[in-house]
């Protein structure tokens, strides 16, 4: 039990989509209290509905108000949304401009939409599975669409990316470290472009230099689409509303939905054993003399660094040179 709350308690608040159980829930997963590991276990044969769209981009390109528009366009649909933020930028995270405030204010009130920042502080498994999981949540909860709202750098941001169905990348003019990165093919080339302040000068500009990049991938059988919005005005949200829904229908009419969450599913299971594998192998050098004086031998260039490597791993992981490990020859 915690602070009032039971297992059972939990699940059945979570699966009615009561908001205290889900906040409580998000909480535990955030904390990675052991309860959480209890409780995605019992939500996770309910999940697998919600459709997961991952808003991505750098700071200040307007994701935050995007998101606001695209939750009042699917509100007027009827559907029920869950917002994840990870962006320490955005409204949603802290120190929301006033405007943001207002813009934001009807979704707070509103039953059918359940908004929530993640802490960036250091997760058990990082920050990436703390995400996964709160959007298993609200998956279980029974939230018809999931928006995941993260900067477009790092590696924990490309791993939570990487659990959406259809992403969206949100550019805008003048953003041409994001261009630069679309072109050396640093940033995944996601499904949906929205270039947001569509009213500036160099809009148009920025949208045939995108085309230009995407041009150059002849192999994908989805041609993103650019779309031109200003999101405070709520200009263009129907018709990126489209294309998002466009990319569905692309997916789901050719069974590759299925295949993209099935192989979303085992890369996050892989991202998530890398991240603790590795913070396993930081504290075991870190708390061993042995191990550290064989880092420090390689520093002085007395010992090389596979060398190190190997025996790292076999005190660490019990995993000899050629991979194997000693209970399984």
């Amino acid at each position: 039990m915690t602070r009032g709350w039971t297992l059972d308690a939990l699940v059945e608040g979570v699966r009615s989509g009561e908001r205290r159980a889900l906040a409580r829930a998000i909480t535990l997963v955030e904390n990675s209290d052991p309860l959480a590991y209890e409780l995605i276990r019992e939500l996770y044969p309910s999940t697998g509905s919600a459709y997961a769209i991952g808003v991505t981009g750098p700071p200040g390109v307007g994701k935050s108000s995007l998101i606001s528009a695209l939750v009042r366009q699917v509100r007027a649909e009827d559907a029920s949304v869950g917002v994840i933020s990870v962006d320490p930028s955005s409204p949603f995270t802290k120190g929301a401009l006033l405007g943001d405030r207002i813009r934001l204010a009807d979704h707070f009130l509103d039953p059918e939409v359940f908004i929530r920042s993640m802490g960036t502080r250091g997760h058990l498994g990082g920050l990436a599975e703390a995400t996964l999981q709160a959007a298993l949540v609200l998956d279980a909860a029974g939230k018809d669409l999931v928006l995941l709202e993260t900067v477009g750098a790092g590696q924990s941001e490309v791993e939570i990316i990487s659990i959406a169905d259809t992403v969206l990348l949100v550019l805008m003019p003048g953003s041409g470290d994001s261009i630069q990165a679309l072109k050396a093919g640093i940033m995944e080339i996601p499904d949906v472009i929205a270039v947001n302040k569509r009213d500036h000068p160099a809009a148009k500009t920025m949208v045939n230099e995108v085309r230009s990049i995407l041009a150059l991938d002849t192999e994908r059988d989805w041609q993103p689409p650019i779309v031109l919005t200003e999101a405070v005005r709520g200009e263009g949200i129907e018709e990126l509303w489209s294309e998002i829904s466009a990319h569905r229908s692309h997916l789901e009419s050719g069974g590759l939905l299925a295949e993209r969450r099935a192989k979303n599913l085992a890369g996050e299971v892989f991202a998530v054993a890398s991240a603790r594998a590795k913070a396993h192998l930081e504290g075991a050098v870190g708390d061993d003399p042995e191990l550290q004086r064989l880092l420090e031998a390689v520093q002085r260039r007395e010992l090389d660094p596979l060398t190190a490597v190997r025996e790292i791993m076999e005190k660490v992981f019990k995993v000899h040179e050629d991979g194997v490990g000693p209970n399984t020859r």
